[in-house]
């Protein structure tokens, strides 16, 4: 296997590692924004190639040529998927090419209302970063339709691992209990989505699925069992009304769902390693220990 990550950020030095621990023989290359950051990698990856979604890059073309699989997490921007902008002819005439990745995220469902819903659910996105993965998901599914590889697009909930959670949020003195009563969200740890690409690229799926945990849950209840594990102060509550929050932060409120995993599941015969914010949780403070 010969991998390349569009995007070599925390979901996809994840799944790089994963896709390393089932074939060690397996190469991976991939991009990131600066040349700090490419020298940072350097010596974790066969390549690490500068791509910062304004313009067609020589080197990752020829990288392209001898790429097998290939996962994009870039987020599109207003002129739609910039992989498929300045890459497709690229990876139209790789030779080598059997498997595509999408990341795309939950958001594009909008709001249900705090309803269980799967991937046959109407995609009613309510702000422009969602709207874009639509369009992007549909540019994704078209071009490999007509390169004639299968495409797995993984629909992600909140993404949370080591480095990234309630923990850090609390010692930062970040971490605040907005209510908003009836909200839930899902939330995927980051070695789940790791553990799927890796063995969706084994098994060359086609497919669009959700990958969220077992058990959406209210924010509050993360940030307060969170702050017990570590013996500290359990946040006060902060009306949704009345808290003050970004506009970013804002949206991701109005939305409200519990978001079905029961396809990912099926496909590739798995449980989840951590299906709650419970597990999850415990294996960071363990990996921190």
């Amino acid at each position: 296997m010969q991998a390349f990550f569009f995007g070599l950020g925390f979901s996809s030095q994840a799944s790089a590692r994963a896709i390393r621990e089932r074939d060690r023989s397996a190469l991976v290359s991939g991009t990131v924004r600066s040349p700090e950051k490419a020298n940072l990698l350097a010596d974790r990856y066969h390549q690490v190639l500068q791509f910062d979604g304004t313009r067609e890059t020589p080197a990752i073309a020829e990288a392209l040529v001898s790429a097998s699989h290939v996962i994009q997490s870039i987020a599109p921007d207003d002129n739609g998927d910039p992989v498929l902008r300045f890459f497709r002819d690229d990876l139209a005439a790789a030779p080598d090419l059997k498997w595509l990745c999408y990341y795309s995220t939950v958001g594009v469902y909008g709001d249900f209302g705090g309803d269980w819903i799967d991937e046959t659910a109407p995609l009613v996105p309510r702000n422009m970063r969602s709207d874009r993965r639509v369009l992007a998901e549909q540019e994704w599914r078209d071009f490999a339709t007509t390169r004639g590889v299968p495409l797995t697009i993984l629909r992600l909930a909140g993404i949370y691992g080591p480095g990234r959670s309630t923990f850090d949020k609390l010692r930062e003195g970040t971490a605040r209990r907005v209510i908003k009563p009836g909200q839930v969200f899902n939330r995927i740890h980051v070695e789940d989505i790791a553990r799927v690409t890796a063995l969706a690229a084994e098994a060359r799926l086609d497919g669009t699925f959700n990958l969220a945990d077992d058990e959406p849950a209210p924010p509050q209840d993360v940030i307060e069992y969170g702050a017990k594990m570590i013996n500290m102060p359990v946040p006060q509550d902060l009306p949704y009304e009345t808290a003050e929050m970004t506009p970013m932060q804002r949206s991701f409120y109005r939305d409200n769902k519990r978001v079905s995993n029961r396809a990912i599941k099926t496909a590739l015969g798995i449980d989840l390693l951590y299906p709650d914010y419970r597990a999850g949780l415990r294996q960071i403070l363990e990996s921190e220990q």
